[in-house]
């Protein structure tokens, strides 16, 4: 004979275990563990339960399992639920005419009595809700008025303007003054276009008031097309992110 639970104690402190570290690992509850210890059986729930502790505690421990269950059995197990039928019953064999097995078969009859009429009253409930039973009406049911959101028409956003143009030298040489905003701006470019050549103007600041020598050698390009409003002649025009205007 051997302390289960002390020994179970002693194990766990050798190893430097506490009751929360061992039942993370284990996971059986401290309260369990600290009955085992205790050797409290009345606060496990059962036997199978305290053999099953018993045997997980004890392995984890490095100890041995089945010698710990072999002494709960010789010392604290309880013994087997009795028999529904006397043990004397069940020696002597079938007695039809005694009164210890009528006693039993009455209650068994009593229990199929009881099974069977809730069978039969299931099955008059089933049938009589398909054959007699009228189904059951839904509450009715209103239809619910359909509201036709109002319509958002989309606003119209226009595309940015323009902030910057090209000057191209097309059809032949030409000359060109380019000042910012207006005639009396600050000169931006002064000087002979030659024919291919191109001449970028930036319109971040405003509109630019160019002078041309020879306006049917020259194209105007804003945002990627073509511009027309060049005079026929020399001339001056100003040019807008909108495009040209006589000046």
């Amino acid at each position: 004979m051997f302390e289960i639970g002390g020994s179970l104690r002693e194990a766990r402190l050798k190893r430097g275990l506490t009751p929360a570290e061992v039942q993370k690992a284990i996971r059986i509850r401290d309260r369990y563990l600290q009955a085992l210890e205790e050797e409290r059986w009345e606060l496990l729930p059962g036997d199978a339960y305290v053999k099953g502790f018993l045997r997980t505690y004890a392995d984890y421990l490095g100890l041995d399992g089945n010698l710990y269950i072999d002494e709960y059995n010789n010392r604290f197990a309880h013994p087997d639920e009795p028999l529904l039928v006397p043990e004397r019953f069940a020696r002597s064999g079938p007695r039809f005419g005694g009164v210890g097995l009528l006693r039993p078969l009455v209650a068994i009859g009593a229990i199929v009595a009881i099974v069977a009429a809730v069978a039969a009253w299931q099955l008059s409930g089933s049938s009589g809700t398909k054959q007699g039973t009228p189904p059951a009406t839904s509450a009715p049911t209103t239809t619910a008025t359909r509201h036709t959101p109002p319509k958002h028409h989309k606003k119209h956003v226009s595309a940015p303007l323009p902030s910057r143009a090209t000057l191209v030298a097309s059809r032949g040489n030409t000359w060109l003054w380019v000042r910012s905003r207006n005639a009396t701006g600050p000169t931006v470019y002064q000087g002979t276009l030659v024919q291919g050549k191109t001449l970028p103007v930036s319109l971040k600041n405003g509109p630019v008031w160019i002078r041309i020598g020879d306006p049917p050698s020259l194209d105007v390009h804003l945002g990627g097309k073509l511009v027309h409003g060049l005079p026929s002649q020399v001339g001056n025009v100003l040019l807008t992110k909108r495009g040209l205007k006589s000046a």
